[in-house]
């Protein structure tokens, strides 16, 4: 079940260690590459606070972005701007979410993001712990996947894991955690081919940030996973 108050106080506490990090940059550090492919630590910032704007629109029943192409254009604009500006903006917006978070509301109710995906209401706080935890790392600024709370990478796991659950293009994964956690995900026929590892390490595969080298499949090559 979901804890949305908990979710909303853990994202907070996540906004806050993200603008710690980035408050340590300068300018130049705003344009240099971050860990994403073709973006600049710019543009993940200027995700982060377009990403915070979406989910106020989604728990306000408004369409999550006007259109794809407008949801990437407003992320390149705002990606050149000066760390103040960009920091302001992660704050600004991050305040926003959480007002309306905060807001009596009906969480059991269904919720429309993008590319029609659904869900309840109450997942839509770790939604957003998603995106500022990995966006952290994706910063390239010293917060490593290792240094997650172990409560959110274990639920990341999970999350992922559900959501390729049942994908015909994925085989069936038994995934096992060094302390003995398991999640399945993939395809429900045929004998899951195991596959262990550091929690940190299953969640960057599972998330594609990272590709598997560490972890043990017993000499089977690890599948392709369709893009997030």
């Amino acid at each position: 079940m979901n804890d949305h108050v908990r979710d909303l106080a853990s994202v907070r506490e996540a906004t806050d260690r993200l603008l710690t990090s980035a408050g340590k940059l300068d300018n130049a550090g705003v344009t240099q590459p971050s860990h994403l492919p073709g973006w600049t630590r710019g543009h993940v910032l200027a995700h982060v606070a377009r990403n915070a704007d979406a989910l106020v629109n989604v728990l306000a029943g408004r369409r999550m972005y006007a259109s794809a192409e407008t949801r990437d254009a407003d992320i390149e604009r705002d990606a050149p701007r000066p760390l103040s500006v960009q920091l302001q903006d992660v704050r600004d917006s991050a305040a926003l979410f959480q007002e309306a978070g905060a807001a009596p509301a009906d969480w059991t109710r269904t919720v429309a993001l993008r590319n029609g995906v659904t869900d309840d209401a109450s997942r839509i706080p770790f939604r957003r712990l998603i995106e500022i935890e990995l966006h952290h790392v994706d910063l390239g600024v010293g917060y490593e996947l290792e240094d997650l709370p172990e409560d959110f990478t274990g639920r990341e796991i999970a999350f992922l894991a559900a959501r390729f659950a049942g994908n015909p293009d994925v085989p069936a994964v038994l995934l096992t955690a060094a302390d003995g956690r398991q999640w399945h995900t993939g395809r429900t026929q045929g004998d899951p081919m195991p596959v262990t590892g550091a929690a940190p390490d299953l969640l960057g595969w599972l998330a594609g940030r990272r590709d598997g080298a560490s972890l043990n499949t017993s000499g089977a090559l690890l599948p392709a996973l369709p893009p997030l």
